[in-house]
């Protein structure tokens, strides 16, 4: 049996046996979580709860401050800026913000691919919080939401990390991108959906995390696997043989306007003031 497929049968079977260790949530992202949970809390005591990161603390003001944010007026403090933000974003938004501290090896070669991971989910979650923008503005009474898809979109790909962990075990297999981006795409999503239940993250998210690449699964629904999807077919990472095609399948269902889009200056003025949250 090759190394390659020796690692898949391990990564399956440590899948099906429930044994794969999967990455824990970041510990600011749990203590702000289980705040937000706390019916007692107030915007203070969620301040006090992010101001112990400090790196944290500072990406909040700067999303407080986005253009995205539609306000002119600048914050600048974090008691301000979570004022602004208010709690009900803050939960999905810290936990958003924290995921980034996943993406790190000391190894360097994984670190290769740990960032080039993560600058495809950004670059995925960008368009996507952009598009569920522009379909927000025409569909007001939806229980979608910003904050969300905010976080939605920075999860979906959570899967890759125990396979770049496991495969760090098999340096060999690294001479062979095309066997990981197979493992990846075979396995990425079952491992994501693992990930997202041991985070008890709410349903929405699991169904991200472990359907955004099964081309069977479609929803009749409008939902956040399709912000994901539009994100990751405009930026080339969901392949297709046709994107004019594959994207005009969201137009029939409502959730872009046109195909055309993605290029129209108004849009393009948006897509820049997200890109700003995560600079």
């Amino acid at each position: 049996m090759s190394t390659e497929n020796a690692l898949l049968t391990i990564l399956t079977d440590r899948i099906n046996n429930d044994t794969l260790v999967l990455p824990t949530l970041p510990e600011i992202a749990v203590r702000v979580r289980q705040a937000a949970d706390d019916p007692e809390i107030n915007l203070m005591q969620m301040a006090d709860v992010i101001s112990h990161d400090p790196a944290l603390a500072a990406r909040m003001i700067k999303v407080a401050n986005s253009a995205f944010m539609g306000r002119s007026v600048k914050v600048n403090t974090l008691n301000q800026a979570v004022t602004r933000i208010g709690l009900r974003q803050i939960k999905n938004i810290a936990t958003a913000m924290a995921m980034e501290q996943l993406f790190v090896s000391n190894n360097k070669l994984i670190k290769t691919y740990m960032d080039k991971a993560w600058q495809k989910t950004l670059k995925v979650a960008c368009q996507a919080i952009t598009t569920m923008d522009f379909y927000l503005r025409v569909n007001k009474h939806t229980s979608l939401n910003r904050d969300t898809i905010t976080l939605a979109s920075l999860v979906f790909n959570i899967g890759v990390l125990p396979i770049l962990t496991e495969a760090e075990r098999h340096p060999e297999v690294f001479a062979n991108p095309s066997f990981l981006a197979h493992a990846i795409q075979k396995l990425g999503g079952k491992i994501g959906g693992a990930i997202m239940r041991e985070w008890e993250f709410t349903d929405e998210f699991v169904e991200v995390a472990e359907s955004w690449a099964n081309p069977n699964y479609r929803p009749e629904h409008v939902c956040y696997v399709d912000f994901i999807r539009v994100g990751a077919i405009v930026e080339g990472i969901l392949q297709v043989s046709d994107k004019s095609a594959a994207l005009k399948q969201y137009e029939e269902k409502g959730v872009i306007k046109e195909v055309n889009m993605f290029a129209d200056d108004t849009y393009l003025s948006v897509l820049e003031d997200v890109k700003t949250m995560f600079a």
